[in-house]
C-alpha cells in the first residue's frame, strides 16, 4: 500500500470514529459539564412565563397560611376589641395587614407607630397614652379611633377607610376617597385582605 493510500485510509478512520463519538454524544446526551452550561444558557435568556395552575393554587396557598400565621398571633386582642366596639374582627385584621403587615414594631415615615399604625394625635385624641407598640394598646387605640371614623361618615367603610388614611378632612374636603393614589390604593387593598378574611 502505498504512502497516499495509507493516509486516505488513515483520514477516513479518524472521521469514522469522530462520526461514532458524535453519535454515541447525541444517543446519551451532552456530558454533565456540557449539559450544565446548556442549563445555565437557557436559565438566563428571556422567554415568556405562564404560570400553570398547581403553582397557582400553591401560591395561593402559601399566602394564606402566611396571612393566617400572622393574624392567629393577635387575634384574642383582636376579637376582644371588635366586641367592645361592635366591628367585624375581620375588617380590623384587614387594616392590620395593609398597615403594618403585621409587624408591631413598625413606624412610618410620618410618625405612625405599631400594628394599626396609630398616629400620636389619634392616641391623645382617644385618651391612650400608653406605649403604642405595645399590640394590646395599639389595637385598642385603633379599633376606637376605626369606631369614631365609622360614627363619622355613617358607616360607610369606603369613606372611613380613606379616612383611617389620608384623615377625615381631606375626606370631608372632597366628598369622599381623596384623589391621592396611596389612599386609593390603601383602600382597594383593605377592602382584598378584608373580603379574604371574612372567608378564612
Amino acid at each position: 500500500m502505498n504512502s497516499e493510500s495509507m493516509l486516505i485510509n488513515s483520514a477516513g478512520s479518524m472521521a469514522c470514529g469522530f462520526f461514532s463519538i458524535l453519535m454515541v454524544f447525541l444517543l446519551l446526551g451532552l456530558p454533565a459539564g456540557d449539559r450544565q452550561k446548556e442549563s445555565n444558557t437557557l436559565a438566563k435568556a428571556p422567554r415568556p412565563y405562564k404560570m400553570d395552575v398547581m403553582e397557582k393554587d400553591s401560591l395561593n396557598s402559601n399566602l394564606n397560611r402566611q396571612l393566617n400565621k400572622k393574624a392567629s398571633i393577635f387575634s384574642p386582642i383582636i376579637t376582644e376589641a371588635a366586641d367592645k366596639h361592635d366591628i367585624d374582627p375581620a375588617l380590623i385584621k384587614a387594616i392590620i395587614m395593609a398597615e403594618s403587615g403585621y409587624d408591631p414594631m413598625a413606624t412610618s415615615p410620618k410618625g405612625a407607630v405599631g400594628l394599626m399604625q396609630i398616629m400620636p394625635q389619634n392616641a391623645n385624641e382617644h385618651g391612650a397614652d400608653e406605649d403604642m407598640y405595645n399590640p394590646v394598646h395599639n389595637i385598642n387605640a385603633g379599633v376606637k379611633h376605626l369606631r369614631g371614623l365609622l360614627n363619622q361618615f355613617g358607616g360607610d367603610l369606603e369613606l372611613t377607610l380613606a379616612a383611617y388614611n389620608a384623615g377625615s378632612s381631606r375626606v370631608l374636603k372632597y366628598q369622599g376617597v381623596p384623589p391621592y393614589k396611596a389612599t386609593r390604593h390603601y383602600v382597594k387593598k383593605v377592602f382584598e385582605y378584608y373580603r379574604y378574611y371574612q372567608g378564612a
